[in-house]
């Protein structure tokens, strides 16, 4: 019997990369005859009834493929009974750089030292903490969003007045600074990992000066095989954060030892599968298959 899965994306900013993403896993799941319909969130109506019941027009599928971050809709879907990848759970967890961080401590995986912003609704920054945070990481500092990909609001904060101008501009998001690791200046690793394997590893480079490797930002990857201690955290923390695809980004250490810096659920195949010559997004399906015992 013919096999159906919906692939959801955001409608309002269905980026090149993601539509790429359905593409691919669209093909890779064809060899197990199986269909991936594109479905945007605007066509999704999901909502309470006056009963307190949740209902939703998707339709039955054996799963969905979700390529998006709305934590409501992954949420409802799965209390609807669909199986969601990844998890509204994992996502979410991956979705906030902050919690990320918080769900991999005390575990073991060594991470750059970390601090979130408090919460502020006044309009003012405060002196105590920009005080601490100057006294406990030092310049240059590592400034981040909460959320964003990419690259995108990740900036290094060479001294106070560009810490004040970050805090100011960002006063009322979610956000955290962070030690800056300079001895991976410029080059990160990027680790996929699918069902609780790594499928490839590229490291990243950005040779324009621009301390983000991201190939959005510049970098270049090459294909590379990871250190028994790289392949350790990435499975790990992909393990602790339930994921069953992601990619996980890790810097180089003082000593050359491993330091996690992020986690992505939704890693974009483009760059990975170019580089590597892996057949990434097979992988993948071939996971979401065995896992539902569709094979």
């Amino acid at each position: 019997m013919a096999k159906k899965g919906i692939c959801i994306v955001n409608a309002f900013s269905p980026s090149p990369s993601i539509l790429h993403f359905y593409k691919r896993m669209k093909e890779e799941f064809s060899a197990f005859s199986t269909e991936l319909d594109l479905v945007r969130t605007d066509r999704i109506l999901f909502y309470l009834n006056s009963c307190g019941n949740l209902v939703s027009n998707l339709g039955n599928a054996d799963f969905v493929l979700f390529l998006d971050k709305d934590l409501y809709l992954s949420t409802g879907l799965e209390r609807l009974g669909y199986k969601v990848f990844n998890s509204a759970r994992a996502i979410s967890l991956c979705d906030d750089k902050m919690l990320t961080h918080l769900a991999l401590s005390n575990a073991g995986i060594r991470m750059p030292k970390t601090i979130s912003a408090p919460l502020n609704y006044t309009g003012e920054s405060t002196k105590a903490f920009l005080d601490n945070l100057e006294r406990e990481l030092g310049f240059p500092m590592v400034a981040k969003s909460n959320f964003g990909s990419l690259g995108r609001e990740v900036h290094l904060i060479k001294n106070r007045q560009e810490l004040d101008s970050f805090e100011q501009r960002l006063l009322y998001y979610p956000r955290l600074y962070q030690e800056f690791v300079s001895t991976s200046f410029g080059f990160d690793y990027r680790v996929i990992v699918t069902g609780g394997k790594v499928v490839a590893a590229m490291k990243r480079k950005n040779e324009s000066g621009d301390f983000r490797s991201n190939i959005a930002q510049g970098g270049r990857g090459t294909k590379i095989i990871l250190s028994e201690e790289q392949e350790k955290a990435a499975l790990k923390a992909a393990s602790i954060l339930g994921l069953d695809y992601c990619g996980i980004d890790l810097l180089e250490g003082a000593n050359g030892d491993v330091v996690l810096c992020e986690v992505n659920s939704n890693a974009f195949l483009t760059g990975i599968e170019s580089v590597t010559g892996i057949n990434v997004a097979g992988a993948y399906a071939r996971h979401i298959m065995e896992k539902l015992a569709l094979v």
